[in-house]
């Protein structure tokens, strides 16, 4: 655990006295989970059930804010039972799929999600073409439902194979009305209107937060560590926490704390939770 500014330490105290009233979200894939070749085997850390479950007794809530669909956070997260855990102590776990356009609560135990965005039928006609044109034409396509990924991870160079498909999948998620999301060596083409930013601060007026925590460790996550950097503006304690690997670095000037992976949350976490007992 690394704080990267002056004031790091002094923003972590001021958490931990704000705790009590304070939503601390995560992101799943790299913060909650190790990031693997195959998605679908992501699983969350073995520990990190019950550290959630012992987090939601210091803070107002806690949430995942993925863009993975909600039902898979679910699902390779064991998350409903940590919900029902979590919910045995009158708190609340929220998990926030797709980057927000889908939302499930352990109160309500359903998945609320919108329509597939008009102009997907059109890009994944055209897809195929595309990756050919990228020279990526065995790259692996995720359907994501409200959403498609494009993985160059399996390839013989994915950092290449990603250079290349990066402007000719933004054209076509462009000329179809869609947003493109890159991420560690995979290409995410979506609906507008919804990012990880709004999901922060929709939650923390909902809740009525006197402090937010975000973790989280992709491009996909600067909308989030933004949308919490505002709500430091307007006054609330708060903490951006950077979960670091050698594939990413973007988050790490905008974060007050870095650590290493999954295992480095869940020492920030143990921490804080012990801090907040003992204050």
């Amino acid at each position: 655990m690394e704080f990267t500014s002056a004031d790091g330490e002094q923003k972590y105290a001021a958490f931990v006295r704000a705790a009590r009233s304070a939503v601390v979200a995560l992101d799943f894939d790299g913060t909650l989970s190790p990031i693997v070749d195959d998605p679908e085997r992501a699983h969350i850390h073995p520990e990190a059930g019950d550290v959630l479950a012992d987090l939601a007794d210091v803070v107002a809530a806690v949430a995942v804010i993925t863009g993975r669909p909600a039902r898979q956070a679910l699902d390779l997260g064991g998350l409903e039972e940590v919900g029902n855990a979590i919910g045995d102590t009158g708190k609340e776990l929220y998990v926030f799929g797709q980057y927000g356009n889908e939302r499930w609560s352990s109160s309500q135990h359903r998945i609320v999600s919108p329509r597939p965005p008009h102009g997907l039928a059109t890009f994944l006609r055209d897809l195929p073409r595309a990756l050919r044109q990228a020279d990526a034409a065995e790259a692996w396509v995720e359907d994501k439902g409200l959403a498609h990924a494009v993985h160059t991870r399996r390839l013989p160079d994915p950092d290449a194979a990603y250079a290349r498909l990066l402007p000719v999948l933004r054209d076509l998620a462009d000329r179809n009305g869609l947003v493109l999301e890159p991420g560690r060596q995979v290409i995410e083409v979506r609906a507008p209107g919804m990012d990880k930013g709004k999901a922060v601060e929709k939650l923390a007026a909902e809740i009525g937060a006197g402090g937010f925590l975000f973790a989280g460790d992709d491009l996909g996550d600067v909308e989030a560590f933004e949308a919490v950097q505002r709500l430091a503006k307007d006054g609330l304690p708060t903490l951006l926490v950077c979960s670091a690997s050698a594939e990413e670095s973007a988050l790490v000037p905008l974060s007050d704390v870095v650590v290493h992976g999954p295992e480095g949350v869940l020492e920030l976490l143990r921490r804080l939770i012990a801090d907040v007992r003992s204050s």
